[in-house]
């Protein structure tokens, strides 16, 4: 069956937190069709970040927002990190281009897991990833996940943090995956990983928010989605 693009992700830019829009809750039906849709990135040129997830839930494939799931860390990890000023709902996903922040994700194929993905199709969205940087031009890609960074960059001793190099002429870090299925980080490590990235991107800029772990510990990460 041919993909299919999930519903536009477009939204209204708002100022601060107040009357955020809700998801509506995707029906059992449409996640289990969500298999067969592409979710668009969410990008822009010349961006401060983009964020490289490994690839769409099924959740994020019906409802065509990133990160959708409750219980995915990401955006309270971005707001508590010091990137957005207050926390941004998936409905108002575009809300972060005016940030400077984009997202994309490695594969296309949404799946229930991340660990369906084959290591093919990984280094395949390592070569995808490298053109479209090329093509954007972020300053910063982060990728949220070391084991799929490993697989998609034949980087094996990877850990979290800066990377040496560059990829695609972009600055290059590597984050915790967000999803809640990633129990080796808390939501105040996360908070605290995403802090020390936007300490790099902005030096002259406090990161962070109020809560955040003192201990940066940097086990290993699992690739669930």
């Amino acid at each position: 069956m041919a993909s299919r693009t999930a519903p536009d992700g477009t939204g209204s830019v708002r100022p601060s937190g107040l009357g955020r829009r809700k998801l509506p809750r995707p029906t059992p039906a449409e996640l289990a069709a969500a298999a067969d849709l592409l979710l668009p990135d969410l990008i822009a040129p010349d961006l401060d970040v983009l964020f490289c997830g490994i690839n769409p839930g099924l959740y994020s494939a019906a409802t065509g927002r990133h990160f959708a799931r409750p219980g995915n860390r990401f955006w309270p990890a971005l707001h508590r990190g010091g990137f957005t000023p207050h926390l941004v709902d998936p409905a108002d996903q575009a809300e972060l281009l005016g940030y400077g922040l984009g997202v994309t994700n490695l594969a296309d194929r949404a799946s229930a897991r991340a660990d369906e993905l084959t290591r093919d199709e990984l280094a395949e969205g390592g070569r995808r990833l490298v053109d479209k940087i090329r093509h954007y031009r972020p300053r910063w890609v982060a990728v949220l996940g070391v084991t799929a960074y490993r697989i998609a960059f034949d980087r094996r001793s990877a850990v979290l943090g800066r990377q040496d190099g560059t990829l695609g002429g972009a600055e290059l870090w590597v984050l915790p995956n967000p999803s809640g299925l990633n129990a080796h980080f808390t939501p105040a490590g996360l908070a605290t990983e995403f802090a020390a990235l936007r300490a790099a991107v902005d030096p002259h800029r406090p990161a962070g928010g109020d809560h955040l772990d003192p201990d940066r510990e940097r086990p290993e990460d699992q690739t669930g989605s």
